[in-house]
């Protein structure tokens, strides 16, 4: 057997050796994880909306007054145990094409997972409200489903 061969095999057997063991490995590392505090929180959907406040018409932006008496009116009656509104800058590609820089607000809101349905519809009302209500194109609607605790 040349020297060669003999390195060969060495190789092979350091490999099987070391690969004998990453299922073992992975296994503790999985377990590891696993046996962590369990996940905290109940289901919960996550939604935010993008309000932006320039008017396609070129009248005056929505201030925060008027944002604050919408939210208050469109907002709270639907979801009175809490939201969050985060004042933002946004930009966004219009029907036209051209595109639009502008103030915008974030509104995020937490509801339970079995109230998504009735929730989502809300929203929906919510949205077109404020099209409507500032001659808006579209306002922005991402969901996200997360574990909450208060």
């Amino acid at each position: 057997m040349g020297t060669h061969s003999l390195r060969n095999r060495s190789a092979l057997a350091v490999a099987g050796v070391l690969l004998a063991g990453v299922p073992t490995a992975f296994t503790a590392l999985a377990d590891d994880h696993h046996s962590a505090a369990p996940a905290r929180g109940k289901p919960y959907i996550e939604t935010r909306l993008l309000f932006g406040t320039a008017r396609p018409d070129g009248g005056p932006a929505v201030t925060d007054r008027q944002f604050t008496a919408f939210v208050d009116k469109e907002v709270t009656p639907d979801f009175p145990d809490g939201l969050t509104v985060l004042n933002g800058r946004g930009q966004w590609r219009d029907a036209h094409g051209t595109i639009e820089k502008e103030r915008s607000y974030v509104l995020v809101l937490l509801y339970p997972e079995a109230a998504a349905k009735g929730g989502g519809r809300k929203i929906e009302e919510i949205r077109r409200a404020y099209e409507k209500a500032f001659a808006q194109e579209s306002v922005g609607r991402v969901d996200e489903q997360a574990q909450v605790d208060f």
